[in-house]
Parts: structure tokens; C-alpha cells; sequence
């Protein structure tokens, strides 16, 4: 049996379906039962609760050869840092009280840094209460700047012919399909070939500036002429918070820009043939931006 938090989200879905296809038991985890019925449906055990009860995930974990586990992120919840710390604290005494032995954890790039990296502050904050953990090996995943994030923007993108962020145009970074997390995430969790606390990085196939991607996304929509701008951080909080951000959600974004476009995050390992992964922004740039057509 794997388990498996965040089940109903971008990456979890996708854990819980190779894990079935793979031909594992699989307990899917998530906070609304409605939204489990997908993976009841493709034959997975499915418990639904609020992942920040350590009672209630200590018991969905019971049992398990291995959990993937997860901070979710919404930055429409107040007291976003004090959520991410009330759910961390529950993931770990989780882990310390069911007795499961593998733990793989999606983090992010930069999560080596202790402040000033905005959302990423908090994932720093969760790897160092895994660390701690003595009886269970812990696998960190790190990737790079999900290739998904583009998919929030891209209806305002096309309508306004501008793609506007906090992060500094030119800045080439690593940028990731959540697809191939989702893979290395499943393949681990089968295999379990990792001990004690392990940290790897997942960089994508290349790097990218935020003005080559938002090209991609351009010619994707049919709109070749599609520009990227980096708006000043007061304009970009107001837009932000109209979105429907908490005033904290939005200054942790301008700050995670600001970290993003200085290199404060930056990959630590460099360029391998292991942390590389396959799929191109080309190659799915069309399921980002629906009712378009690729030009």
C-alpha cells in the first residue's frame, strides 16, 4: 500500500494514476470526497480529511510502505506561513507515529535557502522538520518552476496581449512539466531506492527566460506577439490581491519574483543527465491555454 496526499491536485493526481496503472494499492488522500471519486472510481482507497489533523493522517499513513506527501499551496488562505507550519508539523508527527519507513516529498528548487525566498520559505522550513525524522527515509524532490503555473495567466494573457509577473524577463531558469514530478515521484515510491534523507533536484529540459516561455505560450495561442512584462511590485500586489491573494500571499509572490530574478533560488546540483527531464514547454504549451489553437 502507497499513500498518497494531495490526491485530487496537479501532482498527486498524477502520482495516483501511474501508481494504479503500475499495479499498486493505493490510498488516495484529499479534503473533499467528491473530488476523490476519480481516483475511487480508477480503484484506489480513498480517505478525505484535513491533512493538518495528525490523528487523521497518522492513520491514512498506517499501514503504508510508503507516503508521498506534499504542502499545499493556496494563497487565498490567511495566515498563509502559519498554515504551511500547522500542516508541516502534521505531516511529520504523521510520519513518527505510523511507523512508515519511505517518505518522498515534493519541495521546490531553493528550498536550501532559510528566508527570503517567499512561498519557498515555508518548504525550507518543512525539510528541516523532516531531517529530524530518525526511523523513516526521507526523498526531497526539488524541482524547478512548474510549467502549469502559466496555465493561471494565460486566459488574461490572451485577451490583453501582455503576460505580466514579478520576475525579471531575462533570467533563465529551470522550468519543469509537473508530469515528469509525477513520474519520478511514482517510480520512487515503487521502488524505494533511496536511504536516510536524500535530496534531488528535477531542472526540466532547459532552462528558460520568462520572455522565451511566454513566446511558447504565444505561438500556442496563435498570438506570436505575445510580450512578457515585469511590473513594478506595487501594481503587481494590487493586481494580485484583486485575484483574490491575501495581502501576505501577494508579498510573498513579489518576494519568490524577486528571489527568482536575483538567483537567490537557483539549482545547487547543476545540469545532469539525472536531473533533467524530458517533456518541452513546446510540448504541452496547448493544454495551457484552452480554446486556443496552436498557430
Amino acid at each position: 500500500m502507497i499513500t498518497v496526499m494531495g490526491a485530487t491536485g496537479t501532482i498527486g493526481r498524477q502520482v495516483t494514476r501511474q501508481l494504479l496503472a503500475a499495479g499498486e494499492q493505493v490510498r488516495a488522500l484529499g479534503r473533499d470526497p467528491e473530488r476523490l471519486a476519480e481516483a475511487a472510481a480508477a480503484g484506489a482507497e480513498t480517505m478525505a480529511g484535513d491533512a493538518g489533523d495528525a490523528a487523521f493522517l497518522t492513520e491514512a499513513f498506517h499501514g503504508a510502505a510508503a507516503v508521498h506527501t506534499l504542502l499545499p499551496y493556496d494563497p487565498t488562505v490567511p495566515g498563509y506561513r502559519a498554515e504551511q507550519d500547522r500542516l508541516g508539523d502534521s505531516i511529520v508527527a504523521a510520519v513518527g507515529g505510523s511507523g512508515v519507513r519511505h517518505v518522498v516529498a515534493i519541495s521546490s528548487v531553493g528550498a536550501d535557502v532559510p528566508a527570503g525566498t517567499g512561498f519557498i520559505t515555508s518548504l525550507h522550513a518543512q525539510e528541516r522538520r523532516l531531517r529530524r525524522l530518525r526511523d523513516a527515509h526521507v526523498l526531497v524532490l526539488r524541482p524547478g518552476f512548474f510549467f502549469e503555473n502559466f496555465a493561471s495567466v494565460a486566459e488574461v494573457a490572451a485577451r490583453y496581449g501582455v503576460y505580466a509577473d514579478a520576475v525579471a524577463p531575462d533570467v533563465p531558469l529551470p522550468m519543469i512539466a509537473t508530469r515528469d514530478i509525477a513520474d519520478v515521484a511514482a517510480r520512487a515510491l515503487i521502488t524505494r531506492d533511496w536511504s536516510e534523507f536524500t535530496v534531488r533536484e528535477l531542472l526540466g529540459p532547459r532552462d528558460l527566460t520568462h520572455a522565451e516561455a511566454t513566446g511558447i505560450l504565444g505561438a500556442a495561442m496563435g498570438r506570436p506577439d505575445l510580450a512578457y512584462v515585469r511590473l513594478p511590485d506595487p501594481e503587481m500586489i494590487e493586481i494580485l490581491v484583486g485575484a483574490g491573494f491575501t495581502e501576505e500571499a501577494a508579498a510573498l509572490h513579489i518576494e519568490l519574483g524577486g528571489a527568482l530574478s536575483d538567483g537567490t533560488i537557483a539549482p545547487r546540483e547543476g545540469r545532469t543527465a539525472s536531473n533533467t527531464t524530458p517533456t518541452r514547454l513546446d510540448d504541452i504549451a496547448g493544454s495551457l491555454v484552452p480554446g486556443h489553437q496552436r498557430a
